[in-house]
């Protein structure tokens, strides 16, 4: 890859934003070119961070990207709003990398879809535990046929709260408004820990069960007087081998970034022939076999440059031709995306439901 590529970050909603934008500081062949949020002081840190020069600052989106000529956009919108944004920044024939989750729904999941594919660029769709060494050396373990046939994905996730931390997981403390004025909290913009924390686990699931698709899902929710939206989700997906099950949290003990809490973040796979548990964060995975049952430690695979993070990895693809696999890709990402709208509509309906297409 000898060419330079001219990325643009676009809507600061999420404050994975800052994450983001480090990798393409941080990477060797790329180079922030413009920001762009409605809201100038969203830009700050960003622009603190980085030294991204005023030039390069924006408060439209149209002047952005006409002025910067980006070849790839990142977006982190609310959840409710990634179609649209998809839609607004298509046309100038960029490829997107939107931060998850892929969208509010699966109709919407699509128009993202048709808006990148009209212009004959690329989508990723960034899940960031899937850059998580243990959750990859999971997959790999589970490709080579170690455990057998996968049957159960078991997966519990989340933090304290969206409120508690920011780019580079910067701690915080929420004050008592924070949650009345955020969009994590506002159901019109898809909050709740359901959307924000679902999709890793059906997704990646997905991505363990070797792309199957559940037949049916069942959801329970939690949601706390005075709120909008959940708190705490339980889903259940029937597969042909047997169910397999996603928890997702605000609230955990801690953040598990900084101390595992109890139950652990993280997967617990089951197939015919072992098992494997892979956790956020986690130096070792741990793998029981026929042939060990006792189970073994397993030091986690050392990710390579090019595949270590989104924008490595998405660069590499580009500049290859190549297309994306695994959880980035919209073919897997709308698997998971299925599963979340099944599990959303299951909660406010309060009964099992087949798998909506």
């Amino acid at each position: 890859m000898n060419r330079a590529w001219k990325i643009a970050g676009i809507n600061f909603d999420h404050f994975h934003m800052g994450d983001l934008l480090r990798m393409v500081r941080d990477h060797p062949r790329a180079e922030i070119v413009g920001i762009c949020d409605e809201h100038p002081e969203r830009m700050q840190l960003a622009v603190r961070n980085f030294d991204i020069p005023a030039r390069a600052v924006f408060s439209d989106y149209q002047q952005c990207l006409a002025q910067t000529e980006p070849d790839v956009v990142i977006l982190c919108p609310a959840t409710a709003e990634h179609a649209l944004w998809t839609e607004r920044v298509a046309p100038a024939g960029v490829h997107i990398l939107m931060e998850k989750p892929f969208a509010a729904s699966v109709a919407e999941a699509d128009r993202m879809i048709a808006a990148v594919a009209a212009s004959g660029r690329q989508l990723a769709i960034n899940w960031p535990l899937r850059w998580y060494p243990s959750h990859a050396t999971a997959h790999r373990l589970v490709q080579q046929g170690e455990i057998g046939a996968v049957r159960e994905v078991h997966f519990y996730d989340g933090n304290r709260g969206p409120l508690w931390h920011g780019a580079d997981k910067i701690e915080r403390e929420p004050s008592a408004d924070d949650k009345a004025d955020s969009w994590f909290y506002k159901r019109s913009r898809g909050g709740g820990s359901l959307l924000d924390y679902l999709g890793y686990g059906a997704t990646l699931g997905t991505w363990y069960h070797g792309n199957r698709r559940p037949s049916e899902v069942s959801c329970m929710i939690h949601q706390p007087e005075g709120l909008e939206v959940d708190e705490q989700s339980v889903t259940v997906a029937r597969y042909e081998l047997g169910l397999s099950t996603f928890e997702t949290r605000w609230g955990t003990f801690t953040d598990p970034w900084t101390h595992q809490p109890q139950p652990k973040c993280g997967f617990v796979l089951r197939g015919t022939d072992g098992t494997l548990s892979s956790y956020d964060f986690e130096p070792i995975v741990r793998l029981q076999t026929r042939g060990c049952p006792a189970g073994h430690d397993i030091p986690v695979d050392q990710l390579p440059p090019h595949a270590a993070d989104p924008v490595a990895y998405f660069l590499d693809c580009l500049a290859a031709g190549i297309p994306l696999e695994g959880p980035l890709s919209t073919a897997v990402a709308r698997i998971g995306q299925q599963i979340v709208d099944t599990a959303y509509q299951s909660a406010r309906e309060q009964r099992t439901l087949p798998l909506v297409p």
